[in-house]
């Protein structure tokens, strides 16, 4: 059965879906893509008390490595895309051509490592936000580009902009 909660955020208010405790996706508002509750599913928020305790460390400035129950639904190699930006550590970035080499993907074939990034439906917990252009470009996000900004903000991967 298809659970979710709903959770507030300094990102907005985020939604987390799962099957039982396991999570399949992590949303924000107006995230392209982003699934929408169905009448079929059911609110159980006591099912992501990790995750929301996990996600409210990250916000809370503790850097995080989430340790949580997986299932997102992707292709073979969408999943081993996802599996590597769990190796991107807190408070880094690393470009689009340097994860496409260290998964042994061809130059040629960056572009699919990045349409992978870009289905991925687990974000801030799946880093797809830490992955940048070579030219330190912040290239799309589901997110939209101003939270990968304030993320990679956040974790001290970028410098503060001052107005």
């Amino acid at each position: 059965m298809t659970t979710y909660t709903k959770i507030n955020s300094p990102a907005g208010e985020l939604l987390l879906v799962g099957e039982g405790t396991m999570l399949t996706s992590l949303s924000m508002p107006a995230q392209r893509n982003a699934p929408i509750v169905r009448p079929e599913w059911r609110r159980d928020d006591e099912a992501f008390t990790a995750a929301a305790r996990q996600l409210s460390a990250y916000f809370a400035g503790r850097p995080t490595r989430f340790e949580l129950e997986l299932a997102p639904d992707g292709t073979e190699f969408q999943q081993r895309v996802w599996r590597a930006l769990d190796e991107i550590p807190y408070g880094s970035t690393t470009t689009y051509g340097e994860l496409a080499r260290r998964l042994d993907v061809p130059r040629a074939e960056i572009r699919a490592v990045g349409a992978a990034i870009g289905a991925n439906p687990l974000l801030i917990v799946r880093p797809c936000h830490r992955v940048i252009g070579a030219d330190g470009s912040m290239r799309g996000y589901a997110g939209g580009v101003e939270r990968k900004v304030r993320l990679l903000t956040h974790e001290g991967a970028l410098q503060p902009m001052l107005v």
